[in-house]
């Protein structure tokens, strides 16, 4: 008895039947469909952080904006004397470094600058009260280009309207 039980086993093993397991076959398809994968989707996030301080520097550029229009506000709309350190104690949340603002006392109009981590990114107010938003990284982190030489471009709406502080 237990001799024709050990011939079925042996037999059954030589036959194939009753195995269960993937064969190196199959786990080469899994792992070839797997590397696919992970080619396509490793390159879209490997550029997240710069594209996030990029994010941080443009919130900063704006935020700058922001507290120039309100130190103009306060000083009957004149940009003079609106310097960063002014800038920092009427919105604490810009950084200690990274960020520039530069009123154009003769003119009437400023410029902030704010570095990102492919470029800079600026606000400037021009005298008449129209806005632009250059950025020093065209086709980069949200930057456009515009086709001039150097990769310069734009990162915001510009407008032609005069804003009144």
């Amino acid at each position: 008895m237990f001799l024709q039980n050990l011939r079925a086993k042996v037999g059954a093993r030589l036959n194939g039947e009753s195995e269960s397991g993937f064969t190196l076959i199959e786990l080469l398809v899994v792992m070839l469909i797997l590397g696919i994968l992970a080619a396509i989707a490793l390159p879209a996030f490997f550029n997240q952080k710069d594209k996030a301080g990029d994010a941080k520097a443009k919130e900063y550029a704006h935020s700058a904006q922001v507290a120039m229009e309100t130190c103009a506000t306060d000083r009957g709309g004149t940009y003079g004397g609106c310097t960063i350190d002014v800038l920092r104690d009427i919105e604490p949340s810009i950084p200690t470094s990274g960020v520039s603002a530069t009123p154009d006392t003769p003119t009437g109009g400023y410029t902030v600058v704010a570095d990102g981590e492919k470029g800079t990114f600026s606000v400037v107010r021009a005298a008449n009260g129209a806005l632009s938003f250059p950025c020093s990284a065209g086709g980069q982190g949200g930057c456009t280009d515009d086709g001039t030489a150097g990769g310069v471009g734009t990162w915001g709406e510009p407008t032609g309207n005069p804003v009144t502080p």
